[in-house]
């Protein structure tokens, strides 16, 4: 996802903090990690972990909503939790308002039905079209999961929440 020194990433669903614990020296001291999760018991540990990292911010989310300040990131990480967003198009939403022009996400997540923890790459790429996001890169990852790096919508591209339809994937049906 070319992360570079200074800048901020976001990691959206940090669970333990295993990325953003890594993100740190990558993005440098002058660059910032958001460790962002909606479960309180993994907010509290996260908050203990990051805490020798100077710079590491704990935040809150919400189901649909990050709850990113706006314009505040470079770049935004999903690892294998896409499939647990119980609202994929308000957090989408939201998210883009966090991303500074040219901000990207890269989203890891197995090539599998949402019930066995994965998300098909055609539903993926169709629920992140419909928020108004570009696909930008895909790769294969090892045991079926996948890297998919998409361009977030500038301000005045974003799709109103209420004009997004959801997505049918026939794939799900596996």
């Amino acid at each position: 996802m070319g992360i570079a020194p200074g800048e901020t990433v976001a990691d959206i669903g940090a669970g333990s903090g295993y990325y953003a614990v890594r993100l740190s020296p990558r993005v440098g001291p002058r660059g910032r990690v958001l460790a962002e999760d909606v479960t309180p018991s993994y907010l509290a540990a996260l908050e203990t972990r990051v805490r020798p990292l100077g710079n590491v911010t704990v935040v809150r989310g919400e189901p649909h909503d990050p709850r990113l300040p706006p314009a505040s990131v470079d770049a935004a990480i999903l690892v294998h939790m896409y499939h647990e967003i119980t609202q994929p198009f308000g957090l989408l939403h939201n998210l883009a308002a966090a991303m500074r022009p040219g901000g990207r996400v890269g989203i890891v997540d197995a090539d599998a039905v949402p019930s066995r923890h994965g998300t098909p790459p055609a539903l993926l790429r169709c629920e992140l079209a419909a928020a108004g996001y570009r696909e930008t890169g895909f790769r294969p990852l090892a045991d079926g999961a996948y890297l998919a790096v998409f361009a977030a919508p500038a301000p005045d591209a974003r799709p109103r929440p209420d004009t997004i339809r959801p997505c049918r994937d026939d794939a799900t049906a596996r």
